[in-house]
């Protein structure tokens, strides 16, 4: 491989380095090939760079003076590099008594400039020939004309650099030395190796010209000391790295090593681009470019030779195949069963590959420790290439057959032994449809996410249209038409220019992405952004990241396409829809496993998985920042577009073109400070602004992924494949450009995330469907000014008026201008604030009657917490009171005999009232208001109107008409109900602090333990609070006078909520502050001191409540600040088997040059930057206590779905039928106690003394071994529990109520 190497760099060189051939001979002729590499490399790189003077300066510079110049430069590189060479000779450790050649790691370089001793690292896996001893060392005398007589000052600071290694290397052998000492006995040998060392010192600390050069012969004690030296070295070295932060390296590589920070990204995307676009030279040059600098050459990975080994292997190109094989070893990197792949890919779309060549690469690939069959099991395929790897190998094997999978690994967590192997008389729910009807559907979604945008009518529609609307739609419609037309042909130049550009460049560039859709689809994406845009404007920063997420969106469906995936996609799908539907047998495969089966079984063809590279954030917002700047360069409409002059024809005329009138632009970029940062803003032009007011448009158009799905979701099989069918969707939502959570999901064992996947499955499956009749009531309210007692937003119309002055008006006073100036603000500020909430009703209520006659379903994914959400962004259950409203499930089942209990239970719930009544006093409560109930549900806009004072108004309204269509109905407990039934958690967060402590008197206060009423975390702290401030009232302290008969529940509730979840007495004065604001009669003048005193009284009471809370909460926070400042961030794994890791990083500044402006991006989710110690510290305490909540949520899913139960969650609260109300009760106290039962705390310390304190620093009478002693102390120092019997959970009725 070394001579195809070798062979492969001399085609680059050309005939422009002019070097005496005589010289060269003379120069190379005892030098190992790793040598002559390097050298060849630079000469080729240095050869590109004359080329590129000569050819910008030939016309400037006489001929001959140029080749003086060159040739003088040209020698001076190469002493340059010759004494690299000798620095790396000598720096070799060398064993005299072998003659075979050895391999050392080469140091990297950049363009002809020596590494500084800071910067200088080792490629990894570069692999040369080294020399013998004697050879190594004859090149050292020559002539005084030679290059090698030109001393400069780049040998100078490499001999400077070559001896502080040699000093440095003699402060390790005297320590080395010392050690021995202290082990051996004796002064006489102390003494004697004192001076030995202190000698070795002196020697070393000798002027150069007094040092002797190193002798050929080297005896077997020096080489066994010298290696003991560098082994001590590099023990040290790894010892003291590991400590201090090789995490971040860890975090940014996927399971093959592939690095994911954003340059490395930046280039496999731009491969992938000019590979999907057809221009695979470009992108080779490119890869060449890169790899021929060994600079950069740091930034390709497997993958990125991966993505041209496919490429060439459509082409059948064996030749080109052979040269990246032979880059790939160059590159100290090893083919992966990919790589092979595209090898085999290549041979059988060759038609000359003899059978053996290719048995040649099956044994190549075996001897690599790889396997043919995990070729076809892990690979990732698109189009035909399985069906051309399996043709390839069978020409070698005609036997050859791929095996099956083995049976599946189950997850090891013991929480879910039972529900994994205990299941043959289970049955899982199935959907009320048939086969057929599911297939249909199907094909629905499929055809929406194909087009990748839907348009709907828009729920304003329904307002009678008059004349002036009418015009004034042409008119915006016309105006449209020629935007669309204006931006296709920029959008065209814009391209023609970048492409001459990026032809005489190998740099990335933005071209290829310019390519990879339609024209069309760019300019419609603008005009989107156009008509979505807020009055008040948006940041730049923001548009570019909204248009270049579309780009990427849409780019990852087309590739999909490309792939031929669909068509695979609808052939096991529709398999998959006969587990589900209710005309086919029962069965007790769950839906992920049954996927996994039926994709197995249709192996042939594409995969389903999909192996795209992310694109990087940087990459994102410079894609959408250059159409930003195309928008605002190119849109632009007539001063007089509303006011047009007499007798000119109208613009919505046909053929009709503004030629001669003065014409302004749409869109306007300026600036504005936000948190005393200035940022770019752009905003839409008033004309353009009046003339979308007018036209009241009916049609919203939505990217396809922000509607409920048509059909029953993919089952999530993997971190990579699951929700939608063709919108790539992340099992783990992150803020763009951290990848550290999708790459800590991958590198975990499969079987371990099967509880999680199949939780989220379980929740994705559940149908919904519109409450009609409640539905209706709301859009009457919406389109008539609105209610914002019944947050329904009312039309900015209603929005206060903004006054209008001038500054340089003298009848105004300097105050009464400063009165005025802030009147301004406030107004438009709520101007923002009511469109902003307006348009968020709009699109909730648009697409809830979009689907009013259909069922539809909700794909799910998780936080980094694990915590889980609905992926469609608007309209979802875990949306506010309307949204909440005006869903039901799907499937209806009979009340039963408590079912209709449950109802008006729930009913009283929602109402906020009889929080500390049992349940039997809830029920009589709502049996004696049933006639304000059933008022309420005849006539809700001119009754008595007794649901509008409820604390969630329009759920309340729904289930008033849910209890009267039951009690009218003949038989009540044999009445279908569709209605979800809530069951909400006491303070969940401090009940989990509480189980976790075994905390008796917590417990007692979040209901842990069995009640015959309810106790109420809040009012006890409300009262307790009272009874501080009564205390202090009496000592004459004015603000506890001035809040008697001011606090309540109200008052403390967020702030004792939002404790548990890490907020700090500022958080929480300001909490307490907004609920004082709120009071009219509280005195204004007193908010601010009674806030304070307030915030000191709740946390002292909590602190009084919960003891073992508050240690737990300190331990975590105390752990987590010392993991951070050693340089890791906090990770841990819930008791489910979900590795977790926080991605709060040091801010890192970045400056984005595009067109428009400089954008300064803040980013601190880079993971191969320091963490924040803050906000770890800060954050591990309610970060740890989410993933513990929605760990419980998830195991009573997956109960409750072996049980046959319906069953959704809003976090900590859980809904299911009023008549399995109470088997879903049992099933969440069993998981708690399950749960809890686990050595929760013991598990994590054990595995943050692993993670975090295996191996200690070597010098342990610094600072950071003592840190390094107080973070093991305090990892291994679990806090001590109470005696609290968690059995009790499962008797206490208000636990969840």
């Amino acid at each position: 491989m070394s001579l195809l190497r070798l062979s492969a760099f001399s085609k680059c060189i050309t005939s422009g380095l002019v070097v005496d051939q005589t010289a060269r001979y003379v120069f190379n002729a005892n030098h190992c090939r790793s040598c002559l590499r390097i050298r060849n490399n630079f000469e080729k790189r240095h050869t590109d760079i004359t080329l590129f003077c000569r050819r910008r300066y030939s016309v400037l510079i006489p001929k001959k003076e140029e080749g003086k110049t060159r040739l003088k430069h040209q020698f001076r590189l190469l002493d340059v590099l010759e004494a690299r060479i000798q620095q790396l000779q000598s720096d070799v450790v060398l064993d005299v008594k072998h003659s075979n050649v050895q391999f050392v790691k080469v140091p990297q370089t950049g363009k002809g400039k020596a590494s500084s001793p800071k910067v200088q690292k080792n490629v990894s896996g570069e692999r040369g020939e080294m020399p013998k001893a004697s050879q190594s060392r004859s090149t050292g005398s020559g002539d005084p004309s030679s290059p090698k007589a030109h001393n400069n000052r780049w040998t100078e600071k490499l001999k400077v650099e070559k001896w502080s290694k040699i000093r440095q290397q003699g402060r390790l052998q005297q320590k080395l030395q010392d050690k021995k000492v202290t082990e051996s006995k004796g002064s006489k040998k102390t003494v004697s190796t004192a001076k030995k060392s202190k000698a070795t010192l002196k020697q070393a600390k000798a002027p150069l010209s007094q040092q002797k050069p190193p002798t050929p012969a080297v005896s077997a004690q020096e080489t066994f000391s010298r290696e003991a030296e560098l082994a001590e070295v590099e023990e040290l070295d790894q010892q003291v790295n590991q400590w201090v932060s090789t995490n971040a390296e860890k975090l940014l590589e996927d399971k093959e090593g592939n690095g994911y920070e954003d340059a490395q990204l930046s280039v496999r995307c731009f491969l992938e681009a000019c590979v999907f676009v057809g221009d695979i030279d470009h992108a080779q040059r490119c890869l060449n470019s890169h790899h021929r600098n060994i600079t950069k050459r740091k930034l390709l990975s497997m993958s990125a030779y991966n993505i041209m080994l496919r490429a060439w292997a459509k082409r059948g190109s064996i030749s080109q195949i052979r040269r990246l094989f032979a880059l790939i070893e160059e590159a100290g990197l090893k083919p992966n069963l990919s790589s092979y792949s595209a090898a085999l890919e290549c041979m059988a779309r060759h038609p000359d590959t003899s059978p053996q060549v290719i048995d040649r690469c099956l044994q190549q690939i075996e001897e690599d420790g790889l396997s043919v069959d995990d070729i076809f099991r892990q690979t990732v395929f698109r189009q035909d290439e399985r069906d051309m790897v399996l043709r390839a190998v069978c020409t070698a094997r005609p036997d050859y057959q791929p095996s099956p999978l083995s049976d599946r690994e189950v997850c090891s967590s013991p929480l879910v032994q039972e529900f994994y192997r205990e299941r043959e008389k289970t049955q899982y729910p199935r959907l009320a449809f048939g086969v057929e009807d599911l297939r249909e559907r199907f094909s629905r979604q499929l055809a929406m996410e194909g087009s990748s945008i839907i348009t709907i009518d828009s729920v304003e529609a329904l307002k009678p249209v008059t004349p002036h609307m009418i015009k004034m739609r042409e008119l915006l419609a016309s105006q449209r038409e020629r935007w669309q037309k204006v931006l296709l042909q920029a959008f065209r130049e814009s391209k023609i220019v970048m492409a001459h550009s990026s032809q005489k460049s190998w740099r990335i560039s933005l071209y290829p992405y310019l390519c990879i859709l339609d024209n069309k689809e760019y300019v419609d994406a603008m005009l989107q952004c156009v008509t979505n845009m807020q009055p008040s404007g948006e940041s730049l920063l923001y548009i570019a990241k909204e248009l270049g997420n579309r780009v990427h969106n849409k780019f990852c469906i087309r590739q999909k396409a490309h792939s031929q995936m669909a068509d695979k996609l609808a052939q096991i799908y529709s398999s998959y829809a006969e587990l589900l539907a209710q005309d086919t047998p029962a069965s007790n495969v769950l839906p992920r496993e049954r996927w996994t089966e039926l994709e197995a079984q249709l192996s042939a063809g594409p995969s389903l998985l999909f192996d795209d590279t992310p694109w990087p954030h940087m990459l994102v917002i410079q894609l959408g920042s250059f159409l930003v700047d195309l928008m605002v360069r190119e849109l632009k409409v007539p001063t007089d577009l509303l006011s047009p002059a007499p007798g000119r024809a109208p613009d919505h005329a046909p053929d009709h073109a503004p030629t001669n009138r003065k014409l302004i632009p749409v869109l306007y970029h300026m600036y504005t400070f936000r948190s005393n940062r200035q940022v770019g803003f752009i905003k839409p032009h008033p004309i353009l602004l009046q003339l979308q007011s007018e036209a009241m448009e009916t049609r919203l158009t939505f990217d396809s992924y922000v509607m409920p799905m048509l059909c029953p979701p993919v089952p999530w099989t993997s971190p990579k494949f699951g929700a939608y069918l063709l919108t790539s969707t992340k099992l783990m939502r992150s803020v763009n450009g951290a990848v550290q959570h999708q790459l800590m999901l991958e590198k975990s064992p499969e079987q371990e995330l099967h509880a999680v996947l199949d939780s989220l499955n379980q929740l994705g499956n559940c149908a919904w469907k519109i409450n009609h009749a409640l539905l209706d009531i709301i859009i009457s309210i919406f389109n008539d000014k609105g209610n914002d007692k019944l947050d329904v937003p009312p039309p900015v119309s209603e929005a206060p008026e903004i006054p209008r002055f001038s500054y340089s008006n003298p009848e105004y006073s300097p105050s009464e201008k400063a009165a005025l100036k802030r009147e301004a603000i406030h107004a438009k500020k709520k101007f923002a604030e009511m469109h902003s909430l307006r348009m968020d009703a709009l699109y909730k209520l648009s697409i809830a009657n979009h689907v009013r006659d259909q069922v539809f379903w909700f794909p799910h994914n998780m936080d980094f917490r694990g915590r889980t959400y609905p992926c469609p962004p608007y309209f979802n259950h875990l949306g506010s009171d309307v949204t909440r409203a005006i869903l039901v499930f799907a499937e209806g089942k009979p009340l039963g005999p408590q079912g209709l209990d449950w109802l008006k239970i729930h009913l009283v719930n929602l109402t906020g009232l009889k929080k500390r009544s049992s349940l039997a006093g809830r029920l009589a409560y709502a049996n004696s208001i049933m006639d304000d109930v059933l008022d309420s549900a005849d006539h809700p806009l001119t009754g008595k109107k007794w649901w509008m004072q409820a604390d969630e108004p329009w759920q309340c309204l729904a289930c008033c008409m849910e209890i009267a269509n039951a009690i009218r109905s003949p038989e009540p407990t044999q009445f279908i109900s569709y209605f979800p039934v809530h069951q909400d958690g006491s303070c969940n967060g401090l009940q989990h602090y509480a189980a976790l402590g075994r905390d008796v008197l917590g417990a007692t206060s979040v209901n842990l333990m069995p009640c015959e009423e309810p106790q109420d975390v809040y009012s006890g702290v409300a009262q307790q609070v009272e009874e501080f401030r009564a205390r202090d009232a009496e000592k004459g302290v004015r603000v506890a006078q001035v809040l008697r008969g001011f606090i309540n529940r109200k008052v403390v509730k967020q702030t004792v909520m939002t404790v548990v979840y890490g907020v700090t007495r500022y958080g929480g004065r300001l909490q307490i502050e907004k609920r004082l604001k709120e009071i009219d009669e509280f005195p204004k003048e007193h908010i601010w001191d009674a806030s304070h005193y307030l915030v000191q009284q709740v946390f002292s009471s909590l602190k009084e409540m919960f003891t073992g809370t508050r240690e737990i909460q300190d331990w975590l926070t105390e752990s987590a600040r010392l993991i951070a400042k050693s340089g890791s961030t906090v990770e841990w794994v819930t008791p489910l088997g979900l590795p977790i890791v926080q991605p709060y990083h040091r801010t890192r500044n970045q400056i984005l040059k595009s067109n428009i402006q400089f954008l300064s991006l803040q980013i601190n989710h880079d993971a191969s930057q320091r963490p924040d110690t803050v906000k770890q510290k800060n954050a591990f305490p309610p970060n740890f206590i989410h993933s513990l909540d929605s760990t419980h949520m998830m195991l009573t899913a997956l109960y409750c779905y072996s049980l046959g139960l319906t069953f959704v969650s809003v976090h900590d609260c859980f809904w299911t039928h009023a008549v399995t109300v109470g088997t879903m009760n049992q099933v969440c106290r069993e998981q708690f106690v399950a749960l809890h039962s686990q050595p929760i705390l013991k598990d994590l310390s054990t595995f943050l003394l692993e993670k975090y304190c295996s191996e200690h620093p070597a010098e342990r009478k610094n600072k950071k071994f003592m840190e390094y002693w107080r973070m093991t102390q305090l990892l291994g120092r679990v806090p001590q529990t109470g005696d609290f019997n968690l059995d009790c959970v499962k008797e206490s009725t208000y636990f969840f109520s």
